[in-house]
């Protein structure tokens, strides 16, 4: 059973940054791809950014490019999401997500089956 645990929610303001980690289980850091999403109330989950094995190819949406980055450290089977100069509209429910498979959409939640419980994060102004 493919397990993910995510930490590192907290609450900064604008111009801060933040670290979120995605604790996964072994067969997950084996898997193709680990991905990061987020979903603020009222709204669609978004896909933030994505990292896959075979080259490490990674993904990151357009809101969040030069801002965000998604190192991974195998050794602890842990995949972060670094976050610098966060904005108020980056407040959500971040979470992360595995696929065992190669994902043709790395920033789309339909590509993955496995899913952490989520971590908050709030931005203020």
């Amino acid at each position: 059973q493919v397990q993910l645990v995510e930490s590192g929610g907290g609450s900064v303001q604008a111009g801060g940054s933040l670290r979120l980690s995605c604790a996964v289980s072994l067969y997950t850091t084996r898997s193709s791809c680990v991905g990061w999403f987020r979903q603020a109330p009222g709204q669609e989950r978004e896909g933030v950014a994505a990292i896959c094995t075979g080259g490490g190819s990674t993904y990151y949406a357009d809101s969040v490019k030069g801002r965000f980055t998604i190192p991974q450290d195998n050794a602890k089977n842990t995949v972060y999401l670094q976050m610098n100069s966060l904005k108020p509209e980056n407040t959500a429910m971040y979470y992360c997500a595995a696929s065992p498979f190669r994902v043709r959409s790395p920033g789309r939640a339909y590509e993955y089956p496995y899913w952490g419980q989520g971590t908050q994060v709030t931005v203020s102004s």
